[in-house]
């Protein structure tokens, strides 16, 4: 049996509506009187685990690329911008839907790719790149250093990866310098990030704790390059010495 052929709520479509309005209705019904008690009691804030684990299923489900388990993960972070949009439109304040989600994600998309939507010629990818934060930036001018916007929650190896790349824009690290380990592949940094983990670990020490730590004192000293000019790296990132 395909998706399209696979049993409907009764009473929550009508004949000619797509897949995804057939899910904003479910999603409707569930929440509505009558529907689901547990769904409707539901809020932003509550449902924040269900969103990470999701998140963290569909990232496995890519990683194995296992065909089946992506269509359904795919399913189940999609179920949760729907549910949190369903949320919003019944909330006073916030008071939007899932096609408002989907128009302003538009415009976003399209005011960002003025290469492709605009008059702009065709451009490399480092044009893009370079465009692309640009415009992010004339969209939000509050935001006064690179390190803006970055969620500090992330796990620590993925905040790392975004705290370098943010620090490589300034000139704070080098993109071309010679690395520090000679690493070819991620099938030669695996091991080694083990290594790491399990020396910490017979030490009865916190790799998450330690990576966070040194990444708070490399942000601090982003920001301090940032209102200085000085773009120099002040040696924060190394290997310890002899």
């Amino acid at each position: 049996m395909t998706e399209s052929s696979q049993p409907r709520p009764s009473g929550s479509t009508t004949p000619g509506q797509s897949g995804l309005d057939e899910l904003v209705a479910t999603v409707a019904r569930l929440r509505a009187p009558g529907g689901c008690p547990w769904d409707a009691e539901q809020t932003h804030e509550s449902l924040v685990q269900y969103l990470t684990e999701e998140t963290h299923e569909l990232i496995e489900a890519i990683e194995s690329g296992d065909r089946e388990d992506l269509l359904e993960e795919l399913g189940d972070v999609l179920y949760q911008v729907v549910f949190h949009a369903s949320i919003a439109a019944e909330t006073p304040g916030e008071e939007f839907d899932i096609q408002d989600v989907a128009a302003r994600m538009t415009r976003k998309m399209v005011g960002r790719h003025p290469h492709v939507f605009g008059d702009g010629a065709e451009q490399s990818i480092e044009a893009v790149v370079a465009g692309w934060d640009d415009v992010k930036a004339a969209e939000k001018p509050h935001r006064t250093s690179v390190l803006d916007g970055i969620p500090q929650g992330m796990p620590a190896l993925a905040l790392a990866d975004k705290v370098l790349g943010r620090a490589q824009k300034i000139g704070l690290l080098e993109t071309d310098a010679p690395g520090l380990l000679p690493i070819d592949s991620e099938a030669e940094l695996g091991p080694i990030l083990l290594a790491i983990v399990s020396a910490a670990k017979a030490q009865g020490l916190d790799s998450e704790r330690a990576l966070r730590t040194a990444l708070r004192d490399l942000q601090d000293e982003i920001r301090a390059a940032e209102q200085e000019g000085d773009p120099e790296d002040a040696g924060i990132i190394g290997l310890p010495s002899a």
